[in-house]
Protein backbone atom coordinates (compact mmCIF):
# COMPACT_ATOMS: atom_id res chain seq x y z
CA UNK A 1 0.00 0.00 0.00
CA UNK A 2 2.66 2.53 0.68
CA UNK A 3 4.57 1.44 -2.58
CA UNK A 4 1.03 2.45 -4.21
CA UNK A 5 1.10 5.78 -2.63
CA UNK A 6 4.55 6.70 -3.58
CA UNK A 7 3.56 5.86 -7.00
CA UNK A 8 1.02 7.92 -6.95
CA UNK A 9 3.03 10.82 -5.57
CA UNK A 10 5.35 10.50 -8.42
CA UNK A 11 2.50 10.79 -11.19
CA UNK A 12 1.07 13.84 -9.26
CA UNK A 13 4.91 15.77 -9.37
CA UNK A 14 5.05 14.83 -12.54
CA UNK A 15 1.13 16.16 -14.09
CA UNK A 16 1.59 19.02 -11.46
CA UNK A 17 4.57 20.53 -13.61
CA UNK A 18 3.00 19.58 -16.79
CA UNK A 19 -0.33 20.97 -16.65
CA UNK A 20 0.64 24.87 -17.16
CA UNK A 21 2.04 23.38 -20.47
CA UNK A 22 -0.90 21.43 -21.78
CA UNK A 23 -3.41 24.52 -20.13
CA UNK A 24 -1.13 26.90 -22.57
CA UNK A 25 -0.84 24.63 -25.50
CA UNK A 26 -4.21 23.76 -25.22
CA UNK A 27 -5.62 27.13 -24.96
CA UNK A 28 -3.74 28.88 -27.62
CA UNK A 29 -4.59 26.15 -30.06
CA UNK A 30 -8.54 27.08 -29.21
CA UNK A 31 -7.76 30.35 -29.76
CA UNK A 32 -6.15 29.93 -33.03
CA UNK A 33 -8.21 27.52 -34.38
CA UNK A 34 -11.70 29.32 -33.33
CA UNK A 35 -11.23 31.81 -36.08
CA UNK A 36 -10.07 29.92 -38.50
CA UNK A 37 -13.23 28.93 -41.19
CA UNK A 38 -14.14 25.17 -40.89
CA UNK A 39 -13.41 23.56 -44.51
CA UNK A 40 -14.13 19.35 -45.60
CA UNK A 41 -10.43 19.48 -45.00
CA UNK A 42 -10.23 20.57 -41.62
CA UNK A 43 -9.66 24.35 -40.00
CA UNK A 44 -7.90 26.24 -42.88
CA UNK A 45 -5.45 28.81 -41.30
CA UNK A 46 -4.56 30.53 -44.69
CA UNK A 47 -8.34 31.92 -45.14
CA UNK A 48 -8.42 33.98 -42.13
CA UNK A 49 -9.25 37.36 -43.32
CA UNK A 50 -7.64 39.98 -42.58
CA UNK A 51 -4.29 39.02 -43.28
CA UNK A 52 -2.85 40.49 -40.30
CA UNK A 53 -5.28 38.41 -38.07
CA UNK A 54 -4.02 35.20 -39.94
CA UNK A 55 -0.88 36.08 -39.44
CA UNK A 56 -1.08 36.43 -35.51
CA UNK A 57 -3.25 33.22 -35.23
CA UNK A 58 -0.95 31.23 -37.07
CA UNK A 59 1.87 32.34 -34.97
CA UNK A 60 -0.25 32.11 -31.48
CA UNK A 61 -0.73 28.10 -33.31
CA UNK A 62 2.93 27.69 -33.40
CA UNK A 63 3.52 28.60 -29.78
CA UNK A 64 0.44 26.59 -28.62
CA UNK A 65 1.66 23.66 -30.65
CA UNK A 66 5.32 24.08 -29.16
CA UNK A 67 3.68 24.62 -25.47
CA UNK A 68 1.57 20.93 -25.96
CA UNK A 69 4.66 19.54 -27.43
CA UNK A 70 6.91 19.76 -24.68
CA UNK A 71 4.48 18.23 -22.30
CA UNK A 72 5.51 14.54 -22.16
CA UNK A 73 9.00 15.70 -21.37
CA UNK A 74 7.84 17.49 -18.94
CA UNK A 75 5.85 15.04 -17.42
CA UNK A 76 8.13 12.47 -17.90
CA UNK A 77 11.56 14.61 -16.62
CA UNK A 78 9.37 15.72 -12.78
CA UNK A 79 8.27 11.96 -12.39
CA UNK A 80 11.85 11.02 -12.91
CA UNK A 81 13.11 14.15 -10.52
CA UNK A 82 9.96 12.85 -8.11
CA UNK A 83 12.07 9.78 -7.10
CA UNK A 84 15.82 10.79 -7.81
CA UNK A 85 15.96 14.19 -7.74
CA UNK A 86 17.82 16.32 -9.88
CA UNK A 87 20.20 13.90 -11.20
CA UNK A 88 16.58 12.21 -12.86
CA UNK A 89 15.50 15.04 -14.63
CA UNK A 90 17.92 14.43 -17.90
CA UNK A 91 16.88 11.07 -18.46
CA UNK A 92 13.42 11.55 -17.54
CA UNK A 93 12.86 14.20 -20.24
CA UNK A 94 14.89 12.96 -22.84
CA UNK A 95 12.95 9.42 -22.55
CA UNK A 96 9.11 11.56 -22.44
CA UNK A 97 10.65 13.79 -25.75
CA UNK A 98 10.92 10.49 -27.28
CA UNK A 99 7.74 9.04 -25.81
CA UNK A 100 6.54 11.67 -28.70
CA UNK A 101 9.18 10.35 -31.64
CA UNK A 102 9.43 6.45 -31.28
CA UNK A 103 9.78 6.58 -35.21
CA UNK A 104 7.46 5.57 -38.45
CA UNK A 105 5.48 3.41 -39.64
CA UNK A 106 3.37 2.50 -42.96
CA UNK A 107 -0.50 2.75 -42.31
CA UNK A 108 -3.41 2.89 -44.76
CA UNK A 109 -5.15 6.14 -44.85
CA UNK A 110 -7.59 7.03 -47.63
CA UNK A 111 -6.67 4.36 -49.85
CA UNK A 112 -2.74 4.09 -49.93
CA UNK A 113 -0.18 3.47 -48.21
CA UNK A 114 1.08 6.68 -45.56
CA UNK A 115 3.74 7.31 -43.53
CA UNK A 116 3.59 8.40 -39.92
CA UNK A 117 4.83 9.10 -36.77
CA UNK A 118 4.56 6.74 -33.68
CA UNK A 119 4.36 8.06 -30.82
CA UNK A 120 3.49 6.26 -27.20
CA UNK A 121 1.66 9.26 -26.03
CA UNK A 122 1.12 10.55 -21.90
CA UNK A 123 1.46 6.67 -21.10
CA UNK A 124 4.45 6.19 -22.52
CA UNK A 125 5.85 9.63 -21.41
CA UNK A 126 4.87 8.26 -17.79
CA UNK A 127 6.49 4.64 -18.37
CA UNK A 128 9.63 6.74 -19.52
CA UNK A 129 9.72 9.03 -16.07
CA UNK A 130 9.29 6.19 -13.91
CA UNK A 131 12.14 3.59 -16.14
CA UNK A 132 14.43 6.89 -15.60
CA UNK A 133 13.55 7.75 -11.48
CA UNK A 134 14.62 3.98 -10.75
CA UNK A 135 17.58 3.82 -13.25
CA UNK A 136 19.31 7.06 -11.72
CA UNK A 137 18.02 5.93 -7.70
CA UNK A 138 20.12 2.40 -8.75
CA UNK A 139 23.10 4.43 -10.17
CA UNK A 140 23.10 6.25 -7.49
CA UNK A 141 23.98 4.08 -5.10
CA UNK A 142 26.89 2.78 -6.63
CA UNK A 143 29.97 2.93 -4.54
CA UNK A 144 31.68 5.57 -6.13
CA UNK A 145 35.43 6.88 -5.31
CA UNK A 146 35.58 10.63 -4.05
CA UNK A 147 36.91 12.01 -6.84
CA UNK A 148 34.87 10.83 -9.23
CA UNK A 149 31.36 12.09 -6.78
CA UNK A 150 31.40 15.78 -7.55
CA UNK A 151 30.66 14.73 -11.25
CA UNK A 152 28.08 12.23 -10.76
CA UNK A 153 25.14 14.29 -10.56
CA UNK A 154 25.85 16.57 -13.21
CA UNK A 155 27.74 14.32 -15.98
CA UNK A 156 27.87 10.30 -15.55
CA UNK A 157 24.48 9.79 -14.20
CA UNK A 158 22.43 11.98 -16.32
CA UNK A 159 24.76 10.43 -19.46
CA UNK A 160 24.32 6.86 -18.44
CA UNK A 161 20.44 6.90 -17.63
CA UNK A 162 19.58 8.87 -20.71
CA UNK A 163 21.46 6.06 -22.56
CA UNK A 164 19.57 3.37 -20.75
CA UNK A 165 16.16 5.19 -20.86
CA UNK A 166 16.23 6.27 -24.66
CA UNK A 167 17.73 2.62 -25.78
CA UNK A 168 14.86 1.24 -24.06
CA UNK A 169 12.16 3.79 -25.67
CA UNK A 170 13.34 3.36 -28.69
CA UNK A 171 14.53 -0.33 -29.37
CA UNK A 172 12.54 -1.94 -26.98
CA UNK A 173 9.23 0.08 -26.22
CA UNK A 174 9.23 1.54 -30.03
CA UNK A 175 9.16 -1.29 -32.31
CA UNK A 176 5.50 -2.94 -30.12
CA UNK A 177 4.40 0.07 -30.29
CA UNK A 178 4.79 0.62 -34.43
CA UNK A 179 3.55 -3.18 -34.84
CA UNK A 180 0.39 -2.48 -32.33
CA UNK A 181 -0.06 0.55 -34.69
CA UNK A 182 -0.14 -0.79 -37.77
CA UNK A 183 -1.95 -3.66 -36.70
CA UNK A 184 -4.81 -1.64 -35.44
CA UNK A 185 -5.06 -0.04 -38.09
CA UNK A 186 -5.27 -3.29 -40.52
CA UNK A 187 -8.09 -4.84 -37.33
CA UNK A 188 -10.01 -1.87 -38.16
CA UNK A 189 -10.16 -2.22 -42.23
CA UNK A 190 -11.41 -5.83 -41.75
CA UNK A 191 -14.11 -4.32 -39.10
CA UNK A 192 -15.48 -1.93 -41.18
CA UNK A 193 -17.41 -4.49 -42.92
CA UNK A 194 -19.12 -5.56 -39.68
CA UNK A 195 -21.42 -4.34 -37.04
CA UNK A 196 -21.46 -0.60 -37.15
CA UNK A 197 -22.68 -0.82 -33.45
CA UNK A 198 -19.22 -2.92 -32.47
CA UNK A 199 -17.37 -0.52 -34.98
CA UNK A 200 -18.61 2.42 -33.17
CA UNK A 201 -17.81 1.43 -29.58
CA UNK A 202 -14.04 0.07 -30.39
CA UNK A 203 -13.12 3.17 -32.38
CA UNK A 204 -14.92 4.98 -29.03
CA UNK A 205 -12.74 3.34 -26.80
CA UNK A 206 -9.41 3.95 -28.74
CA UNK A 207 -9.78 7.34 -29.14
CA UNK A 208 -10.25 7.67 -25.52
CA UNK A 209 -7.51 4.91 -23.89
CA UNK A 210 -4.23 7.18 -24.57
CA UNK A 211 -5.57 10.69 -26.03
CA UNK A 212 -3.26 10.96 -28.37
CA UNK A 213 -1.15 7.53 -28.48
CA UNK A 214 -0.83 5.41 -30.87
CA UNK A 215 -4.28 3.70 -29.81
CA UNK A 216 -6.09 7.07 -30.49
CA UNK A 217 -3.81 7.91 -33.49
CA UNK A 218 -4.95 4.26 -34.85
CA UNK A 219 -8.42 4.63 -34.81
CA UNK A 220 -8.02 8.88 -36.16
CA UNK A 221 -6.48 7.99 -38.61
CA UNK A 222 -8.57 5.25 -39.75
CA UNK A 223 -11.61 6.99 -39.95
CA UNK A 224 -9.98 10.20 -41.61
CA UNK A 225 -8.94 7.78 -44.25
CA UNK A 226 -12.55 6.84 -44.88
CA UNK A 227 -13.58 10.22 -45.94
CA UNK A 228 -12.20 10.46 -48.80
CA UNK A 229 -13.95 7.04 -50.01
CA UNK A 230 -17.75 8.94 -48.93
CA UNK A 231 -17.82 7.53 -45.66
CA UNK A 232 -18.87 9.76 -42.94
CA UNK A 233 -20.32 8.06 -40.78
CA UNK A 234 -17.43 6.57 -38.99
CA UNK A 235 -15.59 10.09 -38.95
CA UNK A 236 -18.58 11.33 -37.00
CA UNK A 237 -18.38 8.38 -34.26
CA UNK A 238 -15.10 9.30 -33.80
CA UNK A 239 -15.50 13.17 -33.91
CA UNK A 240 -18.01 12.86 -31.40
CA UNK A 241 -15.97 10.49 -29.09
CA UNK A 242 -12.71 12.56 -29.47
CA UNK A 243 -13.98 15.83 -27.04
CA UNK A 244 -15.49 13.95 -24.12
CA UNK A 245 -12.88 13.04 -22.32
CA UNK A 246 -11.83 16.67 -21.97
CA UNK A 247 -15.33 17.97 -21.66
CA UNK A 248 -16.85 14.70 -19.13
CA UNK A 249 -13.62 15.65 -16.87
CA UNK A 250 -14.07 18.98 -16.97
CA UNK A 251 -17.73 18.33 -15.82
CA UNK A 252 -16.96 15.72 -13.26
CA UNK A 253 -14.64 18.92 -11.50
CA UNK A 254 -17.96 21.31 -12.02
CA UNK A 255 -20.61 18.71 -10.71
CA UNK A 256 -18.73 17.43 -7.42
CA UNK A 257 -16.17 20.14 -6.46
CA UNK A 258 -15.31 18.44 -3.35
CA UNK A 259 -14.33 15.62 -4.81
CA UNK A 260 -11.23 17.54 -6.72
CA UNK A 261 -8.35 19.12 -5.28
CA UNK A 262 -8.14 23.24 -6.14
CA UNK A 263 -5.38 22.28 -8.75
CA UNK A 264 -7.82 19.86 -10.98
CA UNK A 265 -10.67 22.17 -10.86
CA UNK A 266 -8.71 24.54 -12.64
CA UNK A 267 -7.58 21.84 -15.00
CA UNK A 268 -11.11 21.03 -15.44
CA UNK A 269 -11.73 24.61 -16.98
CA UNK A 270 -8.63 24.58 -19.31
CA UNK A 271 -9.94 20.89 -20.37
CA UNK A 272 -13.83 22.59 -21.45
CA UNK A 273 -11.81 24.62 -23.87
CA UNK A 274 -9.64 21.95 -25.36
CA UNK A 275 -12.85 19.38 -26.13
CA UNK A 276 -14.72 22.22 -27.37
CA UNK A 277 -12.14 22.28 -30.18
CA UNK A 278 -11.73 18.09 -29.75
CA UNK A 279 -8.47 18.20 -28.16
CA UNK A 280 -8.60 14.55 -26.72
CA UNK A 281 -5.37 15.53 -24.31
CA UNK A 282 -7.18 18.32 -22.14
CA UNK A 283 -7.76 14.73 -20.04
CA UNK A 284 -4.51 14.14 -19.48
CA UNK A 285 -3.59 15.80 -16.09
CA UNK A 286 -6.43 13.15 -15.01
CA UNK A 287 -5.33 10.09 -16.60
CA UNK A 288 -2.15 10.55 -15.73
CA UNK A 289 -2.59 11.03 -12.04
CA UNK A 290 -5.34 8.37 -11.48
CA UNK A 291 -4.95 6.08 -14.71
CA UNK A 292 -6.55 3.41 -12.93
CA UNK A 293 -10.53 5.00 -12.05
CA UNK A 294 -10.13 8.03 -15.26
CA UNK A 295 -9.26 5.93 -18.38
CA UNK A 296 -12.35 3.62 -17.80
CA UNK A 297 -14.66 6.07 -17.19
CA UNK A 298 -13.49 8.67 -20.46
CA UNK A 299 -13.39 5.35 -22.30
CA UNK A 300 -17.11 4.70 -21.40
CA UNK A 301 -17.97 8.27 -22.00
CA UNK A 302 -16.51 8.44 -25.87
CA UNK A 303 -17.95 4.81 -26.33
CA UNK A 304 -21.11 5.82 -25.78
CA UNK A 305 -20.89 9.27 -27.73
CA UNK A 306 -19.37 7.36 -30.78
CA UNK A 307 -22.25 4.90 -30.27
CA UNK A 308 -25.09 7.78 -30.40
CA UNK A 309 -23.21 9.37 -33.17
CA UNK A 310 -23.54 6.15 -35.17
CA UNK A 311 -26.62 5.06 -34.79
CA UNK A 312 -28.08 8.36 -35.46
CA UNK A 313 -26.34 8.84 -39.23
CA UNK A 314 -24.10 11.55 -38.26
CA UNK A 315 -21.24 12.42 -40.48
CA UNK A 316 -18.32 14.42 -40.41
CA UNK A 317 -16.95 15.53 -43.52
CA UNK A 318 -13.46 17.03 -41.76
CA UNK A 319 -10.85 15.20 -40.10
CA UNK A 320 -11.12 16.63 -36.69
CA UNK A 321 -13.81 16.44 -34.11
CA UNK A 322 -15.64 18.52 -30.90
CA UNK A 323 -18.67 21.11 -31.36
CA UNK A 324 -15.53 23.08 -33.76
CA UNK A 325 -16.52 21.28 -36.60
CA UNK A 326 -20.05 21.48 -36.48
CA UNK A 327 -20.42 23.63 -39.72
CA UNK A 328 -18.92 20.68 -41.92
CA UNK A 329 -21.47 17.79 -39.84
CA UNK A 330 -24.40 16.02 -41.40
CA UNK A 331 -27.24 15.83 -38.70
CA UNK A 332 -25.93 18.41 -36.17
CA UNK A 333 -28.49 17.93 -33.72
CA UNK A 334 -27.75 14.50 -33.00
CA UNK A 335 -23.94 15.38 -33.05
CA UNK A 336 -24.46 17.82 -29.88
CA UNK A 337 -26.83 15.03 -28.43
CA UNK A 338 -23.80 12.31 -28.50
CA UNK A 339 -21.05 14.83 -27.09
CA UNK A 340 -23.66 15.87 -24.58
CA UNK A 341 -24.99 12.28 -23.54
CA UNK A 342 -20.96 10.76 -23.46
CA UNK A 343 -19.97 13.97 -21.51
CA UNK A 344 -22.44 13.21 -18.81
CA UNK A 345 -21.75 9.82 -18.97
CA UNK A 346 -18.18 10.36 -18.01
CA UNK A 347 -18.78 12.95 -15.46
CA UNK A 348 -20.80 10.90 -13.23
CA UNK A 349 -19.10 7.76 -13.93
CA UNK A 350 -15.56 8.95 -12.61
CA UNK A 351 -17.32 10.80 -9.80
CA UNK A 352 -19.31 8.12 -8.45
CA UNK A 353 -16.06 6.14 -9.30
CA UNK A 354 -14.07 8.60 -6.86
CA UNK A 355 -17.11 8.92 -4.06
CA UNK A 356 -17.04 5.27 -3.51
CA UNK A 357 -13.22 4.45 -3.93
CA UNK A 358 -11.46 8.19 -2.37
CA UNK A 359 -9.24 6.96 0.59
CA UNK A 360 -9.18 9.42 3.69
CA UNK A 361 -6.33 11.03 2.88
CA UNK A 362 -7.69 11.90 -0.53
CA UNK A 363 -11.09 13.45 0.54
CA UNK A 364 -8.49 15.64 2.98
CA UNK A 365 -6.57 16.71 0.09
CA UNK A 366 -9.43 17.73 -1.95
Amino acid sequence: MEALKKLRQHLLTGVSFAIPFIACGGILIALSLAFAPMTPQGPDMNAINPEWLGAMLRLTLEIGVTSFTLMLPILGGYISYSIAGKPGLVAGMVGGWLAGHLGTVEIVVQGETVTKDVSAGFLGALAAGLLAGYIVQGIKKIPTHKLVKPIMPILIIPAISSIAVGALMLLVIGPPIASAMSGLNDWLLSMQVGNKVVLAMVLGAMIAFDMGGPVNKAAFFFAAGLIQEGNFLVMGAVAAAICVPPLGMGLATLLSRKLWREEERESGLAAFGMGMIGITEGAIPFAASDPLRVIPCIMLGSMTASTIAMLAGVGDHAPHGGPIVIFVVDNRIMYVVAIAIGTLVTALAINAVKKFTSSPAEEAAA
